[in-house]
């Protein structure tokens, strides 16, 4: 043990040489096999000094992680012998009952290492040892053991394991909680942790054991809420009297943690406690907003540390106070509760809590980017502001009448609080206010909601915020000594800006613009104008804002060249919305010049981080499509070039500048009327753009160039027919890319390389005429090994374009195709039937049953004659059971074969039972939907109330409707169809009329022998053709 004593002290020298050298020398010792042992021995020797033993403990952490076990990543081999593991376990498991605490913790930290890697195989009896330690009475013992309990539980039981140790560790916890003039606050707290984390456990487990968990909850939860109960009764302010520390909320901070996930996991036990637990709640936020204010609203006191030198704060408090509340709100199991007095005290009380703190004034006027991020829903730390704006939330989605009431009588006993704070000269009086508009603003969208609905019905409106727009906001617009009640201001009135006036607004605005523009205003107040300016033109009205707009591009575009991240987030968000307003007709070629400028130099600096690039692609997509006169021209002019010199310059190393550089040019394109990408656009782009598709590797830019070539094609073909280069049409440099794409083995572009090809037929199928077989030849090879679902997507629906419009020739030279010695209208039909109810979009999916019609009309023999994937074989052993993954491997699904006339009737037909009006049609109206009995142990768990299995199913297919839309509604057209699409005579036919047509003339004709296939239906699809075929006389 000297020569490690020796170099450890080396270590700790003050001589950095010294130490250097000690280091390296302790990394060669660590190879030893003695090494370890001579450590563990080390750490427990109490006649050692504190120091050296704590440096030997961590660096016997280290040798644990990297020389115990080929289990842990971090492993460099030189394993000690299974006798010398023996003997460091033993020593490190004594550290735990060591008397300095800190010893215990490393030792706590090393064993949780040590069992990740040995338990149960190598470490069997550690459990048993840990639980021995805490029910041996000894504090210090019991603190040792709780630090490995803490880690243990969370990451390495396992489902059978959790039930056995449950029983015996958890009374031992409950009685080391029970007794606080025992342990220290500190260790009940971990007791409280660990058995929130067995919660956890056991609800992961409740599928397999369930049974077993249910009467483990039965007999558990009870003591313990009741333990609960009688801990949380006291007054919490009792526990900060102690100037010392506060550990003794440490307690009260993981009960409620552990309250919400109960509440989460097993509802049903926690229920005849949520009253009592709701108004234990609100007392504490009572009782805890006096230290609250005293600590962190009104001076720079802080808060003690706890005795073992981490911090616990009152946030640490409230935070989970707002959660479990939210919970049992968002549950709907106390609505009782909150019909009282207990609402309006709950919603004070929150008030109180959202006012920013000391930090948050100083973090926030020094750094303004943690200021943006703190009003971004997206970005927002966790924090009692966040939490307390989502209890509000809750709140007024389960009790909208009573809660925005009680905002209404909160925020007026503020408004006059406030101002009698003010006149008796407290600085601070402006924080009520400030929390009072913040609080009522993050609800804007629900509060307006509401004070429609009312009105809507000849009722009064349950909230004046109109008094607060005329007479309370104006009054802080102006106040700029107090700059965050003064922003806050702006943002409030942006948040209801629909509820203001025509005149008001602009009165809103104008005064927004003037501290933006004002050179002494602070960051706070110039972001909350920046932030009001875009909620006002994100919904405002364009004819009242278009006035205001060049004004504020002009403010805003050198705000990009001086901000970053959160901020310049902000900034860009505006000008988009500011830039799309009234169409940009009110856009200046000057304007627009400096605008591309800036947000090109934006997109040079941040061009890896896709906010950012999705910002700049939003605004110059706005530029481009802007209806002023000759703006276009001079965006494309100034942007067009200089992308093209960023595409070419990119290295295959740098491809993120080649794909964010193509994705920004099909925003030009998008920006584009019809026919009209302006002369010579092309003719700029193209050599960079194929250059960079012929060498590219990288997924994002193969996809970004395949869709901005479909844009192009979308919008000015004829462009790109009539360029060339060295002899190369632009459709054969197009071909190429398809070409590229189809021998790929990466899917992951899935339906962007079918969009390419469907647009390309349409627009430029003539074009494409004499190179058309040698593209449907390597399209079904294709087919033949490509794996995913919407690839597969992008190799068939093109053959359902060409065969609706081109049937017999597309079928000819499919049945003369042979890939691999099957025909190619084998391999597409096969490929077809299995993925047609896969197919995602509107238009894809009806071009698909349109394509069927016509194969199944054609009457070929060679359709006729091909046997198809059909309906799957329901097998004994699996009827009535939930296939999961694993059932599935172990007995995979087998599946009928037959005809494809009567696989193509059957998609069909489901389409006809999915579409519209007619999914009332089914074989047994009336009959009652089969439940299929669960296996996952769920019934007894389910907290829900028993819903109608038919008005389920109904309430779903009003939600997704069959391929993902609701088809009584063909307006409503999928947002992954593009507007070519949109308006294509396939997208606006009415489907079902040409279905139930489709059925009723080929049973008139008996078409491709109709009667004949029907029989071989189902008994239920006959019956729903019968419907069909007879409706039109009914």
């Amino acid at each position: 043990m000297a020569s490690i004593t020796d170099l450890l002290k080396a270590t700790l020298d003050s001589n950095p040489n010294t130490r250097i050298t000690a280091e390296l020398k302790l990394s060669e010792y660590l190879t030893l096999p003695e090494a370890g042992l001579s450590l563990s021995s080390l750490v427990v020797a109490q006649d050692a000094e504190m120091p050296l033993r704590q440096s030997a403990s961590i660096v016997l952490r280290k040798y644990v992680t990297e020389r115990w076990s080929p289990f842990f990543q971090t492993f460099k081999g030189s394993a000690p012998p299974v006798e010398t593991k023996n003997q460091i376990r033993q020593a490190v498991f004594h550290g735990l009952s060591d008397p300095e605490r800190q010893i215990r913790t490393l030792c706590a930290h090393t064993l949780s290492s040590i069992a990740s890697s040995d338990w149960p195989d190598e470490y069997p009896d550690l459990l048993s040892s840990l639980i021995g330690l805490l029910s041996s009475g000894s504090t210090d013992s019991v603190h040792g053991a709780m630090q490995v309990f803490t880690e243990f539980i969370k990451s390495d039981l396992t489902e059978d394991q959790i039930l056995p140790v449950l029983r015996d560790l958890l009374p031992v916890l409950l009685s080391i909680l029970g007794a606080p003039e025992v342990h220290s606050p500190l260790t009940r707290a971990r007791t409280v942790s660990v058995f929130r984390q067995c919660v956890a456990a056991l609800y992961m487990v409740k599928g397999q054991h369930p049974q077993a968990v249910k009467e483990a909850i039965a007999s558990i939860l009870p003591v313990w809420l009741e333990a609960f109960k009688v801990l949380l009764s006291t007054d919490p302010q009792a526990d900060i009297a102690n100037a010392q520390n506060w550990d003794a909320l440490a307690v009260r901070i993981q009960i409620f943690k552990a309250l919400d996930v109960i509440h989460t996991s097993f509802p049903r036990a926690l229920t005849p406690y949520l009253n009592t637990y709701l108004s234990i709640s609100l007392s504490h936020l009572q009782s805890l907003y006096s230290p609250f204010s005293q600590y962190y609203l009104s001076t720079n006191e802080s808060a003690p540390r706890s005795s073992e030198n981490e911090a616990i704060e009152l946030p640490q408090l409230v935070c989970p106070i707002f959660d479990f509340v939210a919970a049992v709100t968002r549950g709907g199991k106390s609505k009782g509760w909150f019909e009282n007095q207990n609402l309006l005290s709950l919603i004070v009380s929150t008030f109180n809590f959202l006012q920013m703190t000391t930090d948050d004034e100083e973090t926030w006027a020094n750094n303004p980017n943690d200021f943006v991020a703190q009003e971004e829903d997206q970005t927002q730390p966790y924090s009692v502001r966040v939490a307390g704006f989502d209890l509000l939330a809750c709140l007024i989605d389960q009790t909208r009448a009573h809660t925005v009431a009680a905002l209404q009588s909160s925020v007026h006993e503020i408004i006059n609080a406030s101002k009698q704070t003010r006149e008796a000269g407290r600085s601070d009086w402006w924080k009520p206010l400030e929390a009072g508009l913040a609080a009522i603003g993050s609800q804007a969208d629900a509060v307006q909601e509401y004070i429609e609905d009312e009105q809507d019905v000849g009722r009064a409106k349950p909230i004046d915020i109109e008094l607060l727009l005329s007479d309370v906001v104006p009054s802080v617009l102006g106040l700029s000594e107090f700059p965050f009640l003064q922003g806050r201001g702006f943002v409030f009135a942006s948040q209801y800006a629909e509820l203001l006036p025509v005149q008001m607004a602009g009165q809103y605005i104008e005064a927004a613009i003037h501290v933006i523009e004002t050179g002494d205003a602070g960051a706070p107040v110039k972001l909350s104008a920046v932030r009001a300016v875009h909620n006002f033109f994100q919904n405002g009205d364009a004819s009242t804002l278009a006035p205001f707009a060049p004004r504020i591009a002009k403010d805003l575009g050198p705000f990009l060249l001086v901000t970053s991240e959160e901020t310049l987030s902000l900034v860009l968000e505006t000008l988009s919305v500011v830039v799309g307003v009234d169409k940009g007709s009110w856009i200046s070629p000057d304007i627009a010049d400096s605008l591309v400028l800036a947000t090109l130099e934006v997109w040079t600096k941040n061009n890896k981080d896709p906010i950012f690039i999705s910002n700049v692609d939003n605004i110059l997509t706005a530029l481009a499509s802007s209806s002023a006169n000759g703006i276009y021209q001079t965006v494309v002019k100034q942007a067009l070039p200089n992308l093209c010199q960023a595409m070419s310059g990119a290295s295959l190393n740098e491809s993120w500048i080649t794909s964010s550089a193509i994705e920004l040019v099909s925003s030009l394109v998008t920006g584009a009327s019809e026919g009209n990408l302006g002369e010579g656009f092309v003719a700029v782009l193209a050599p960079s753009l194929f250059k960079c598709l012929a060498e590219a590797e990288d997924r994002d830019v193969l996809q970004n160039g395949i869709s901005c070539l479909t844009l192009i094609i979308r919008k000015d073909c004829g462009q790109l027919i009539s360029w060339s280069d060295s002899g190369r049409s632009g459709i054969d440099c197009v071909l190429s890319v398809i070409a590229k794409s189809l021998e790929n083995q990466d899917e992951s572009g899935g339906l962007v390389i079918g969009d390419l090809i469907i647009h390309l037929l349409r627009r430029a199928g003539e074009s494409v005429l004499p190179v058309l077989p040698q593209l449907l030849q390597a399209m079904v090879t294709r087919m033949t090994t490509a794996k995913t679902a919407t690839f597969l997507q992008s190799l068939v629906i093109p053959f359902a374009f060409l065969i609706n419009n081109q049937r017999d020739t597309v079928l000819d030279l499919l049945e003369s195709m042979n890939v691999q010695g099957r025909s190619g209208l084998d391999i597409l039909i096969q490929t077809w039937c299995e993925n047609a109810e896969t197919f995602q979009g509107f238009w894809p999916a009806r071009i698909s049953t349109m394509g069927l019609c016509q194969l199944f009309v054609s009457e070929r023999p060679s359709l006729q004659n091909l046997k198809v994937k059909g309906d799957i074989i329901v097998k004994p052993e699996t009827q009535n059971v939930i296939m999961t993954r694993s059932r599935a491997k172990l007995s995979p699904p087998e599946f009928t074969s037959i005809p494809f006339p009567v696989k193509a009737l059957k998609l069909l037909l489901h389409d006809v039972q999915s579409g519209g009006e007619s999914a009332t049609i089914s074989a047994g109206q009336g009959e009652s939907f089969n439940e299929v009995d669960s296996d996952d142990g769920d019934e007894e768990w389910a907290d829900e109330d028993k819903v109608n299995p038919n008005d389920e199913f109904e309430y779903l297919s009003e939600l997704i409707g069959p391929k993902g839309m609701a088809f009584d509604n063909d307006d409503v057209l999928d947002e992954d169809d593009d507007e070519d699409l949109k308006q294509d005579p396939i997208s606006t036919m009415d489907m079902q009329a040409h279905l139930l047509s489709f059925f009723q003339e080929c049973a008139a004709r008996n078409a491709n022998n109709f009667s004949v296939v029907i029989d071989q239906m189902s008994a239920e699809e006959i019956l729903v053709v019968r419907r069909v075929v007879g409706s039109q006389t009914q």
